[in-house]
């Protein structure tokens, strides 16, 4: 997608519209203006240059600081998102429909990296539920599974046998349902940059971000719990739920703290990301140190 340099909303910019928002409208999901959904603070978003110089993409790479180049001879335009399987509506949208479509809608949340670093990145986009509710989920439709494009000719990540390509990803189908479940296509009133996923990816605030499926090409509504390409990878230390527990460490390192990109020093990690408020009731009764 080409974005002519004068169609970017600068930093700035993007920061004085939503304090004139703010004072008009009083909410970006479900908190003030400058709030996160279960913040008790408001937080200030990660600057543009943070969010966009510092990815985890590794159909590109393994290294976080290079991909915002090497993702520069990817082309996401034209594109087309197929939504099939257990809807009675199966459909293939272009971009530019899906766009039209849906309204688009800027939140701030934040991210969670298994590694222990953390953003609060403002996306823009739309909640899953509505593209999903169009499509008319059936009964069988339990669980939601993703797929991301397959381009090793763009993507040099591809070509080595890093993870299993395509990249996929699952959710249960009322996690997909939820209202903070987004498909983010832009970031600071932008369309995502390559590095950051475009031209579609996902945004589940509570989940680690591994969870964050990127350049998504195709949505599949199945009966039986999808394996994402961590689970496959390494199913000891990837499940299926990926929520942030500060109470279950990765077996490689712990999960109580993290370092929020730009600060030095770490702060606690909370519950679910912070939004407990919002998710804690979807895994009631479950055992959470099993279900990671």
């Amino acid at each position: 997608m080409d974005v002519r340099s004068s169609e970017i909303t600068p930093e700035r910019v993007w920061w004085a519209r939503r304090r004139l928002m703010g004072a008009a409208v009083g909410s970006i999901a479900g908190g003030g203006a400058f709030s996160l959904a279960g913040a008790a603070e408001p937080e200030r978003a990660n600057s543009l240059e943070q969010i966009s110089r510092y990815n985890n993409y590794y159909e590109f790479s393994v290294n976080k600081e290079v991909i915002w180049k090497l993702a520069e001879e990817f082309n996401p335009s034209p594109w087309s998102l197929t939504i099939e399987g257990e809807v009675e509506k199966p459909r293939t949208w272009a971009l530019e429909d899906l766009l039209k479509r849906f309204p688009q809608e800027d939140r701030l949340y934040r991210l969670r990296c298994v590694e222990g670093w953390s953003m609060v990145i403002p996306w823009r986009g739309f909640p899953l539920a509505a593209l999903l509710a169009a499509c008319i989920p059936n009964s069988r439709a339990k669980f939601v599974e993703f797929v991301s494009v397959l381009r090793p000719q763009e993507m040099i990540g591809q070509r080595l046998a890093t993870l299993p390509w395509p990249y996929t990803e699952g959710l249960r189908i009322d996690e997909a349902m939820h209202p903070l479940t987004l498909l983010a296509t832009g970031l600071y009133g932008r369309p995502l940059p390559n590095q950051n996923g475009a031209p579609l990816r996902l945004a589940v605030p509570w989940k680690y971000g591994f969870k964050s499926i990127k350049a998504i090409t195709r949505i599949r509504l199945v009966e039986t719990p999808p394996a994402s390409s961590w689970m496959r990878a390494a199913s000891s230390e990837y499940g299926f739920y990926a929520n942030v527990n500060p109470e279950v460490a990765h077996p490689r390192w712990s999960q109580k703290r993290e370092l929020r990109i730009g600060e030095t020093a770490k702060r606690a990690t909370l519950m679910f990301n912070g939004y407990a408020d919002q998710v804690a009731s979807l895994y009631a009764g479950m055992d959470l140190n099993r279900h990671f």
